[in-house]
């Protein structure tokens, strides 16, 4: 079992939680994942690493609350324990050569974005972070990425908070004004990752996106989470999860990804947590 040891809600679907999970902390790397199981009878779902602490032992997730497993980890608080927390998975980052780069965030995206800002500072590495949300109420990480990166550039949709518009317009006005970035980092929703990638092929710009398809096993044998880079099958949890962003196949990606949505809600309205039907039925048993 792995315990919980720290909690913050970030807003009102995104939580923080750390976990205390020694072995993942000795090895784990920004880039990386791993899988968690709320108990024996959940389904596994991976997670990105958002940071660690190597002395602490603990690794730290972040996650917004969209189906069943995510919102039932949201619900446990400091002291209680999940039954798996496997990892570090995947494929670390690799920065070898960058001098300058642009990291670029978008929404709940920004969980992952902000350890591969964290990790080029500590490197010594020029980093600007643009972070895009719809709107202030639902910002995350802004005290934190501010203190890695070189600049910070906050995005609304809105305009309700930092600059107004797209993280696209503000990487853009960015390379106009003279910025020479050796390599783009995007995570975020598909369709940013694609208008990033898009972007900085107009420009040469070497770009990494992190992708996040359906995911199952972890190891690359279920092939669940099968990407098509460059007109080839590739495996997001061993080859990945990042990717050459001008090389991916995003529709292909969005397709895959949207196939099981109506299925997961259906399970997430008709879900009876079984403790409260024990209680129940103890309750007119008595």
């Amino acid at each position: 079992m792995f315990r919980i040891v720290d909690k913050k809600t970030l807003n009102p679907a995104v939580t923080l939680l750390e976990i205390e999970a020694p072995f993942v902390a000795k090895k784990a790397q920004a880039g990386q994942f791993i899988i968690f199981r709320i108990d024996e009878y959940s389904e596994r779902v991976p997670l990105t690493i958002a940071d660690y602490d190597r002395t602490k032992g603990t690794v730290t997730i972040i996650f917004q609350k969209a189906g069943l497993s995510t919102n039932l980890l949201a619900a446990k608080n400091i002291g209680d324990s999940i039954q798996d927390f496997v990892g570090p998975l995947g494929v670390a980052t690799e920065y070898e050569g960058m001098k300058k780069v642009a990291v670029v965030g978008g929404g709940v995206g920004c969980a992952i974005a902000y350890p591969q800002a964290k990790a080029l500072h500590n490197l010594g590495i020029e980093v600007d972070v643009i972070a895009g949300f719809r709107s202030k109420d639902i910002v995350i990480l802004e005290e934190e990425m501010q203190q890695s990166s070189s600049h910070y550039y906050l995005m609304t949709d809105d305009g309700s908070h930092g600059e107004k518009g797209f993280v696209t317009n503000k990487l853009k006005s960015l390379i106009d004004g003279g910025n020479h970035y050796d390599t783009v980092i995007a995570i975020g929703p598909i369709p940013m990752m694609k208008f990033v990638s898009l972007l900085t092929k107009e420009y040469g710009i070497h770009t990494i996106v992190s992708l996040n398809p359906i995911m199952i096993d972890g190891t690359g044998m279920c092939g669940g989470c099968r990407v098509s880079v460059d007109g080839k099958i590739q495996f997001a949890c061993v080859d990945g999860p990042d990717f050459d962003g001008h090389k991916v196949d995003y529709d292909e990606l969005i397709n895959r990804n949207s196939v099981y949505k109506q299925t997961e809600a259906a399970y997430a309205k008709d879900h009876v947590c079984r403790m409260d039907k024990m209680a129940e039925e103890l309750i007119q048993g008595v």
